[in-house]
Formats: structure tokens, C-alpha cells, sequence
């Protein structure tokens, strides 16, 4: 049994992060600021004994004897990412600092969820690990883009210089129950809109492209790559390969829900990238993973979650 401390305990992926690593037998430590983390992610593991809940915002410096760290804190999603784009930089850049001078006290290894937004619109396609990506530093964007950027920075810094035992995973677009339905990501965006049958708002002409990843699948990534020995730092792509356009998602929505939803079209936001899809072919090698669930299987699982939760009311 491992003692794990998992920054954004309480958010869409950290919640089920938390459910896997007690389901494997270790104590957990869930922190969260609850900004964008909801209680009602973790309410079904409060009587867990070896689950823990602490409030706290990573801002902060924290002190706590563990075994890993997973560092997870920060608003994924545009909607809430770019509500205080000054404090997701302050979580990304601070919170990095404090999880990090933390790991390095307690000699705790760390992995950092960082993410496909640090290719920015990116020139090279699909993404690798070595591609230093094409990113606008002063766009509504890059709070959070280059929140990240730096994070990655500090992991290796601390690494090289404090001989930290760091893994840096590249997390793409994931979908999956507890996703928050008004979150503003295209997969939830839709799901909402089509249940409700409202109209459902493709930004764009929907030619743009997205490689969407089921929650269980980056989770296992995760667990991987955490495994590995401390000479394979990463950064290393997590996601699903296959490539759809907007419209293609847009489409297998309303058919999967029977929704009478129109598609309609509206500009898109600056910045947003055109193309994205993972090279995954190093997540192959280095920890023998990649992807199980087709995006059919998982749009079914989390139109299911929405269905229910629309219900509640």
C-alpha cells in the first residue's frame, strides 16, 4: 500500500484517478480547492477509510508525508480556465512549485498533468513528444497553455538540478462521466445540448479535428506511466489517436441520444487549434499502453451519465 496525495482529487479526472488507486489498494489523499472540483465526484468514497479529503488551494505551499504525488490542480476547460486567467496561471506556475518543493522534501515521486494545449495550433501533425509546438504567449488561451508550458519547465528544472523523480504526461481531450455539463468542452457541450434537444453549436465550419479520449484509458496512462523507473521522465502523449472532425462528433451525438437537435454554426474563438491528434507512438514503447475504448462505447457511457443527471434536475 502506497500513501498518494492527488492534487484536484475532486475534479472529473482526479475523481476517478482516486477511485482506481483505492480499487488498487492504496490510502489517498484528495486535495482541492473545489473551484472547479465537485464534492459530488468524490461523495461515494467519503466512508472509504484509507480516503482522505482535504481542502486546499495549491497556491499554497502544503506539507504532508506521502509516496507520489499526481499534481492534477487546474481548470481544464475554457470556460473556467479563462474566467481568472491570472489565478490558472498562478495554479499551473505555483501550484508546480509548491508540489514540487514538497516531492522534493519528502523524496516523493510526482507526475505532472500536463496537456496537448502546450502544441498550441500546432504546425506538426499528428503531435510528438519532440515537436515544440506553435503557441500564441499572449492569447485568451494562454493562461493556460503557457501555465503548462512553464510547469514542464519546473518539473525538469527541479529534476536536473534536485535530482526530483518527475514523469510528465501530455494529456488530450478526455470525455467521461463527471465531466461537468456546463464545462464548455465540446463532448459535454453537445451530450447537454442534445439531450435537452436544444440547437447544438458547432464553432466553425466543423472540419476542425479532435482525437477524444475515454477517462478509464487516460487513467491507466497515468498508472503506467507512474510505474515506470526514474530514468523515463517523459514527456510522453496521452490520448486516442483516432482523429474525428467536430461535425463528425456533432453527428454520432445526435444519433446516439435520437435527439432532434439542429446543428448550428457560430465563429470560432481565437486560437482554438484546427488539427489535433496524438502520436502515441512512444506511450507504446515506454509504458505498453494505448487506448481500448472506441468513442462510440464511451459516448454511450457518458450520454448515459448526463441522461441521469438531467433527470436529478
Amino acid at each position: 500500500m502506497k500513501r498518494i496525495l492527488v492534487t484536484g482529487g475532486a475534479g472529473f479526472v482526479g475523481s476517478h484517478l482516486c477511485d482506481r488507486l483505492l480499487n488498487d489498494g492504496h490510502e489517498v489523499i484528495s486535495l482541492d480547492n473545489y473551484f472547479t472540483g465537485e464534492k459530488s465526484n468524490i461523495v461515494h468514497l467519503m466512508d472509504n477509510p484509507y480516503f482522505e479529503v482535504i481542502r486546499h488551494d495549491v497556491t499554497m505551499p502544503f506539507f504532508i508525508e506521502v509516496d507520489e504525488i499526481y499534481n492534477l490542480a487546474c481548470p481544464a476547460s475554457p470556460i473556467h480556465y479563462q474566467y481568472n486567467p491570472i489565478k490558472t496561471v498562478k495554479t499551473s506556475v505555483m501550484g508546480a512549485i509548491n508540489m514540487l518543493g514538497l516531492a522534493k522534501r519528502i523524496r516523493a515521486k510526482i507526475l505532472q498533468a500536463s496537456t496537448s494545449e502546450v502544441y498550441g495550433d500546432p504546425l506538426v501533425h499528428p503531435q510528438t513528444e519532440d515537436y515544440w509546438g506553435h503557441v500564441n504567449p499572449i492569447g485568451t488561451r494562454s493562461c493556460y497553455d503557457e501555465g503548462k508550458r512553464v510547469a514542464e519547465t519546473l518539473f525538469v528544472n527541479y529534476h536536473v538540478q534536485n535530482k526530483v523523480r518527475i514523469k510528465i504526461i501530455r494529456i488530450f481531450n478526455t470525455y467521461g462521466p463527471r465531466m461537468h455539463p456546463n464545462d464548455g468542452r465540446v463532448v459535454s457541450n453537445f451530450i447537454v445540448q442534445a439531450l435537452k434537444g436544444e440547437d447544438i453549436t458547432v464553432y466553425g465550419d466543423g472540419s476542425q479535428t479532435r482525437s477524444f479520449q475515454y477517462v478509464d484509458d487516460l487513467v491507466n496512462g497515468m498508472l503506467k506511466m507512474m510505474a515506470t523507473g526514474d530514468e523515463f521522465t517523459g514527456p510522453v502523449n496521452i490520448g486516442n489517436p483516432g482523429e474525428f472532425t467536430i461535425l463528425d462528433l456533432a453527428e454520432k451525438v445526435i444519433s446516439l441520444t435520437g435527439s432532434k437537435s439542429k446543428i448550428v454554426y457560430r465563429p470560432l474563438p481565437s486560437d482554438d487549434p484546427l488539427q489535433r491528434q496524438p502520436d502515441i507512438s512512444l506511450a507504446k514503447e515506454k509504458l505498453g499502453w494505448q487506448p481500448t475504448v472506441r468513442l462510440e462505447a464511451g459516448l454511450k457511457k457518458t450520454i448515459a451519465y448526463f441522461d441521469q443527471l438531467l433527470r436529478k434536475g
